[in-house]
């Protein structure tokens, strides 16, 4: 099952993040052995990353790529892993030799050029109309009129 989603960094952040206020749409691959063997998770517009693979939008990111758990789950990505991903970029192991290279060369030049990347790929507006379209169609599927999930079975009603 491949899906793509949303995502930017949640607002506030405690630390200022050069990445605050990009929009990108990730790319979520699950296999058949999920959640036992971790998603393949990729950018689909362009974001300038020493973890991220300029051309590929891979990502390269330990905890999905070798120390994933069954306890893991999307969730964890969206909210922890790659809002780290992108606080705390990791030049010693790149995807992106370039980004890796002036990040740790020069850091002020790196900054520029991942702002720079921000306002040409990454706002809300690079978002496609028929994309957005897309995930409301599927948001119309699971909202459907007679619809049931079952969930109310499983979960119980809320208190009024």
């Amino acid at each position: 099952v491949c899906s793509a989603v949303k995502f930017s960094l949640p607002q506030p952040r405690k630390k200022k993040c050069i990445y605050q206020g990009g929009v990108w749409k990730v790319r979520v691959e699950l296999t058949e052995a999920y959640p036992y063997k971790s998603p393949s998770i990729g950018f689909t517009n362009k974001i300038y990353h020493p973890n991220v693979d300029e051309m590929s939008g891979s990502v390269c990111l330990d905890v999905i790529n070798q120390t994933w758990s069954p306890m893991f789950d999307l969730v964890n990505i969206f909210e922890v892993f790659l809002p780290q991903l992108l606080l705390y970029p990791n030049p010693s192991d790149p995807l992106n030799g370039e980004a890796a290279s002036l990040m740790m060369r020069d850091k002020n030049a790196y900054e520029n050029k991942v702002k720079e990347y921000c306002e040409r790929y990454a706002k809300p507006e690079d978002i496609s109309p028929e994309e957005e379209e897309e995930e409301e169609s599927d948001e119309e599927l699971s909202d459907a009129e007679g619809y049931d999930s079952g969930d109310e079975a499983i979960m119980g009603h809320a208190d009024p």
